[in-house]
């Protein structure tokens, strides 16, 4: 006699597959974060912020985190929670800006009892050390040429006064202190994704550390001189 046909037993459906996690060269996010690293996420929040996706405020809040984060596992969770994060930590494309100085030496200016200018049609560095101590010194960036996307002013006055002027059509951003003194950085937001980004550091004793737009002035051809470079780039 045939045996009768045992009822096959249900099969459980498969687990889905754990979400990758994200491209770090160490998954611990341990990884020294590049300044391609923090523009990248600083592009993501300034998205977010134009999509209404976080206010003025919170935008503020997570962009200074970005330029103090140290590592890559910074930065990422500051933009876990929105849409264009996927991907965010892949390797940087090539600059538009280059070619990029990585190695060079800072630009140091340095006014004791005097007074010092940079002004005028001049290539900025990557970072900038200024040091006023009883003296003045002027950084006007107003006509200069930014080889790079990310420029750092570390400015120190004692009895003295820095001041910054840029175009007002770039990024500006700052942190620091002022101890019986004056700290003022007024914060910018480039419309322009590639416009330079200008992030002043230090603080005042007894002095003053001020950068701020200048009205008036205008960086005309940065998507000109992007678009120009990027061909440059495709061509070679």
């Amino acid at each position: 006699m045939d045996l009768e046909k045992q009822p096959q037993q249900p099969v459980a459906p498969a687990e889905p597959a754990p979400a990758p996690r994200p491209a770090y060269a160490d998954p611990e996010g341990s990884l020294r974060a590049s300044d391609a690293d923090r523009d990248r996420i600083a592009d993501i929040l300034r998205d977010a912020l134009a999509e209404g996706r976080i206010d003025a405020e919170e935008h503020g809040e997570r962009i200074d985190s970005v330029y103090r984060a140290k590592t890559v596992g910074e930065l990422e969770p500051l933009v876990r929670d929105l849409p264009a994060a996927q991907g965010a930590t892949a390797p940087a494309p090539a600059p538009l800006y280059g070619p990029e100085d990585v190695e060079g030496t800072a630009d140091n200016l340095v006014a004791i009892f005097s007074s010092t200018t940079r002004k005028g049609r001049w290539r900025v560095g990557r970072k900038t050390n200024a040091f006023a101590l009883f003296g003045n010194i002027e950084i006007d960036l107003t006509e200069a040429i930014f080889a790079q996307r990310l420029t750092t002013i570390n400015a120190t006055s004692i009895f003295g006064n820095v001041e910054v002027r840029v175009p007002e059509n770039i990024s500006l951003r700052g942190s620091g202190t002022g101890i019986f003194g004056n700290f003022e950085v007024v914060t910018l937001e480039g419309a322009d994704p590639q416009a330079p980004l200008v992030v002043v550091n230090g603080y005042s004793v007894f002095g003053n550390v001020e950068a701020k737009p200048k009205r008036g002035k205008w960086i005309t051809d940065l998507q000109a001189r992007v678009q120009e470079k990027f061909k440059k780039r495709l061509d070679g």
